[in-house]
């Protein structure tokens, strides 16, 4: 039997995720208090290298975090969420959203995983459920610049012990 109904047209939903996989020279217990604890945070949140003004983190299930940084062009952004999984030192689940919302006014999800490799860790770094594929890409730029800002923390770090 033949159908007079045309099929239906598949409509692609624009990537509203992205992932990120970096290889950082730390083990993953020491990069994972970098993504935890204010101290850390401090170091390397933010696309550039403008100051972060205030980190706040609470790193346990239910547990909320807070962030403000300033780019080297002047402009303030302030992100929080909840932790949704916190497993030391391997997995970290939290909801981000901007205050403001300027930048992306839903709620999203961050994920990251981290893994011993010989050099360290090979940390995963995955943002979903963003509202736009413009988001995504600013989204993608800025993480890029906060995960290099990372690596070249763990450098300076290893290049201070050796010398």
């Amino acid at each position: 039997m033949t159908s007079l109904t045309p099929p239906a047209t598949r409509l692609t939903p624009p990537a509203t995720s992205l992932t990120l996989v970096r290889r950082i020279a730390a083990r993953p217990s020491i990069v994972f208090d970098a993504l935890t604890t204010p101290e850390g945070i401090s170091c390397w949140w933010g696309p550039d290298d403008g100051p972060v003004l205030i980190a706040e983190a609470n790193a346990r299930v239910g547990g909320h975090f807070r962030v403000r940084f300033r780019q080297l062009d002047g402009s303030e952004h302030e992100s929080s969420g909840q932790y949704l999984e916190v497993r030391k030192p391997e997995r970290l689940v939290m909801t981000w959203r901007w205050l403001g919302g300027e930048e992306d006014p839903g709620e999203s999800r961050v994920e990251v995983d981290l893994r011993p490799i010989p050099e360290g860790t090979e940390l995963t770094f995955t943002h979903s459920a963003l509202s736009s594929e413009e988001a995504r890409l600013s989204h993608e730029q800025g993480w890029s610049g906060a995960l290099d800002k990372l690596i070249r923390q763990f450098q300076k770090l290893t290049g201070d012990r050796l010398s």
